[in-house]
């Protein structure tokens, strides 16, 4: 890397007027600090493509410029989050749970008399409706209702769960599908 003595004195020599313009965009300080740190990277890094005897510092002016609304796009599709409030609302699951979540669920089912098992896997694994598990079953609707309501119950039971929200009304997972 061969850099000229009088590029680095010119580097040097732009600092001042750098920072000063630097706060005049963003009237922080340390934002200033870092623009004209940038700057001055950059510059040392791109020495080819300034041309001697061009205008140095609007050269420096430019490249700082430009940085400056490079870091606020940046900075407007950030959101800081210093105390964590909003990252720990976008944390999920580890894919691990998932799978323990359907291994317990299977255990349960299982647990279950065959009776409910097969009412509650017509209507909520399968998709039918009560009249079409009813017929399946060869059985009343009402009692396809019964098996069905037993087995959620049961389930939500065996897996810790409460059937029901706070509204007094079946708890998504356990909704009951509507004939």
């Amino acid at each position: 890397m061969d850099i000229s003595n009088q590029f680095r004195d010119d580097l040097l020599a732009a600092i001042p007027s750098l920072r000063a313009f630097g706060l005049s965009l963003t009237a922080r300080g340390d934002r200033a600090d870092d623009l004209v740190q940038e700057t001055l990277m950059k510059a040392w890094k791109y020495h080819e493509s300034y041309a001697d005897g061009t205008n140095m510092k609007a050269w420096l002016y430019t490249i700082l410029r430009n940085e400056f609304y490079t870091q606020l796009r940046k900075r407007k599709r950030e959101v800081e989050d210093a105390d964590g409030v909003y990252s720990n609302k976008v944390a999920v699951h580890a894919e691990q749970e998932s799978h323990l979540d359907m291994a317990d669920f299977t255990i349960a089912l299982a647990k279950l008399p065959e009776d409910q098992r097969e009412a509650i896997v017509l209507v909520g694994a399968s998709g039918f409706s009560y009249e079409e598990a009813a017929e399946i079953c060869e059985c009343a609707v009402g009692t396809i209702k019964s098996r069905v309501n037993r087995a959620r119950n049961r389930l939500a039971e065996l897996l810790h769960m409460n059937p029901q929200n706070s509204s007094g009304e079946p708890s998504e997972i356990f909704a009951r599908r509507r004939a």
